[in-house]
């Protein structure tokens, strides 16, 4: 499958903002808190968009926005052709039913006191008119795409494995048959063996279904299996965004570079060039004047400190860096 976006996006974000307002104490006036600010992307049918970083570089406020769950500050978001954003209730639930949520945790995500066919059916009975036989049906249908049994419709989620939960997880994301999943870490809660299972299951389904995917992951070992794009955050930001063939094979910004090399068997780095990064990441409450990076770049100069690179054009990608050119050459 080429890694070219090539037909209408099913999601195009441009420019999603998202700022919280934090309370500081009586008589402190609220701080700004910017989790997601100006990030764009476009992802087709068939293609998957992952989305990595650090912890608290705002991937899952990202998806939080991209699934309708939070409304962004600012900036536009359409699914499938339409205004996600300023769009009436009615239309919103419509859209609602076209992306649907892949959660990290399958122990979590699904209610412990319902069997399986219920969960699956409990969709349809909010979003559509079909009768309960119908449901039961459909439930079946989708269990047997996802490799589990008819009879595992009349169980309970503890009878299951993690893997077994994370296909039904995935069976009830499917249930409303969406044009795309935003899969929030959906396989780091498991061993490494049923990983491979359920990312391989991913694809089937998007090969089958035509399904688009934003993967939200921090593991690239993961990303290198299943995505086609790469979008790299750091608080809030994007510092790289582009194919993951040449992302991988040639990072251009260095925080890319320490996320590779700090990843064994996926950098083709010599070690000692290897980027290691040093300190913690900024408060998003206070982030750096310049570069959000500049605080833990190795090649940090006084500009990086003085003045925030934007996301500009490098050869096939985006790239968040006054010295990308130098560090492509």
């Amino acid at each position: 499958m080429s890694d070219a976006v090539t037909t209408r996006p099913v999601v195009e974000a441009n420019d999603l903002c998202r700022v919280y307002e934090i309370k500081r104490g009586w008589l402190r006036p609220r701080a700004q808190l910017q989790a997601v600010g100006g990030v764009s992307f476009r992802v087709a049918a068939g293609q998957t968009l992952a989305v990595v970083g650090e912890s608290g570089c705002g991937k899952s406020t990202l998806a939080r926005m991209v699934t309708l769950i939070e409304k962004p500050t600012a900036g536009t978001l359409r699914l499938q052709g339409v205004d996600a954003v300023e769009t009436p209730p009615q239309a919103r639930a419509t859209l609602r039913r076209a992306v649907q949520l892949v959660f990290q945790n399958p122990y979590g995500s699904l209610n412990p006191r319902h069997k399986i066919g219920e969960i699956l059916a409990t969709p349809l009975a909010i979003n559509t008119t079909l009768t309960p036989a119908e449901r039961r049906e459909r439930a079946q249908t989708i269990l047997a795409r996802v490799g589990l049994r008819p009879e595992h419709a009349q169980r309970y989620p503890h009878m299951f494995s993690g893997g077994q939960r994370q296909r039904i997880a995935i069976a009830r994301a499917l249930m409303l048959e969406p044009a795309l999943l935003v899969a929030d870490e959906p396989v780091s809660a498991l061993d490494v063996s049923v990983q491979a299972q359920v990312l391989n299951l991913l694809q089937e389904l998007q090969n089958e279904l035509g399904l688009a995917y934003l993967f939200i992951s921090h593991d690239l070992g993961v990303v290198r299996h299943i995505a086609h794009e790469v979008m790299v955050m750091y608080l809030g930001l994007v510092m790289e965004q582009g194919p993951k063939r040449s992302l991988f094979a040639r990072p251009l910004h260095p925080y890319t570079r320490a996320l590779l090399g700090s990843t064994p068997g996926l950098s083709g780095l010599a070690r000692d060039k290897r980027i290691v990064l040093k300190g913690e990441l900024p408060s998003p409450l206070s982030p750096p004047a310049g570069c959000v990076f500049s605080t833990r770049c190795p090649n940090v100069a006084e500009r990086c400190r003085e003045v925030r690179p934007a996301l500009r054009p490098v050869g096939d990608r985006q790239v968040a860096c006054h010295h990308a050119e130098r560090l492509a050459g």
